[in-house]
């Protein structure tokens, strides 16, 4: 009878869908059955925004220690929800290819970001979207909100009677114009018939890491040597440079996966480029820089990252971020 590994994941729709997606396609590549541990994270069960909770690592700090106790041999994160600092005795095994980078506008009536009307309500939990909305039109009015995705896809005009699985929760009402979502998150739920809009990355850049997934191990290996031969195998080489550059400039800024700050990488030719921006939360103040290295592997990567946010720490932006 074959091995089987056992794969830990937050309970929520979005995460069970990516943590089998990715169970799947290792289970294929290394021929182990695979088991899932739902495991209840902080992020689950406190109320209140992202940003009032601390955001960085709020869903993760549950399932990484499920995995250093054992009780589970692999962790699938969202790599945009994960700490910059790698906790010891874990380790980022694989970072598949990345889905959908881009953020999601989702209206009523499919209007899209220039067709709002003035003053239009638009719900998100993160500060980086409100604050770039606001940076792009002053007019709108950012209202926090929580939940998964289809509760938060609820609370938008004529959306909510169309969500026929039950998933919205009780007490939603279309009392917002439109929400921000993550297109990745959008796409694995097969959710896309409600994106109005993909917001280019000129207009809103991503959090660090957007659309990538996580999958961690304890520093030692799962436990099964197939296992770590798959992991190995469905890593994409590409995708991960792409995210160090991106989760470098976060960590040097020092800020959390909830602060004002978006980045975005991706290679041209044979050089990696990133692309960021500091936001004042209000969307007074932006600051947006580029640059750019011959992408030599992960150090180049973790380098570059770390030249561009020393640069726009000496231009002030972790004052118009709220960092200082």
């Amino acid at each position: 009878m074959s091995e089987t590994f056992r794969v830990g994941t937050r309970g929520s729709a979005l995460a069970t869908t990516q943590t089998g997606w990715a169970a799947q396609k290792l289970s294929e590549i290394s021929g182990l059955n695979v088991e899932t541990v739902l495991v209840k994270t902080e992020g689950d069960v406190v109320t209140g925004s992202l940003a009032t909770l601390g955001g960085t690592g709020v869903f993760a700090a549950a399932l990484r220690q499920h995995l250093l106790d054992s009780g589970c041999d692999l962790a699938v994160h969202s790599l945009k929800d994960l700490p910059t600092a790698q906790p010891e005795g874990l380790v980022l095994s694989c970072i598949p290819a990345r889905e959908d980078v881009r953020d999601a506008l989702c209206s009523h009536d499919g209007l899209g970001l220039a067709d709002l009307p003035q003053g239009a309500k638009i719900g998100t939990g993160s500060p980086r979207r409100g604050a770039q909305l606001l940076a792009h039109r002053p007019d709108l009015e950012i209202v926090d909100i929580r939940g998964n995705v289809p509760t938060r896809l609820g609370r938008v005009k004529g959306i909510g009677e169309t969500l026929d699985d039950g998933s919205v929760g009780r007490g939603t009402q279309g009392d917002l114009d439109a929400v921000i979502l993550a297109a990745a998150g959008m796409r694995r739920l097969g959710l896309e018939k409600y994106i109005t809009e993909y917001l280019d990355p000129s207009i809103m850049l991503p959090a660090p890491g957007q659309g990538a997934l996580a999958l961690e191990t304890r520093t030692a290996g799962s436990g099964h040597a197939a296992l770590d031969q798959a992991l190995a195998d469905f890593d994409d080489e590409a995708t991960r440079l792409q995210v160090v550059a991106e989760r470098s400039l976060l960590s040097t800024l020092e800020a959390g996966c909830a602060a004002p700050i978006g980045a975005l990488a991706h290679l041209e030719g044979d050089e990696l480029v990133l692309e960021a921006v500091a936001c004042n939360p209000d969307g007074s103040q932006t600051m947006r820089r580029s640059a750019r290295t011959v992408a030599a592997g992960i150090s180049s990567a973790q380098q570059l990252g770390r030249d561009l946010a020393t640069a726009m720490i000496a231009d002030g932006a972790a004052v118009i971020a709220g960092l200082a």
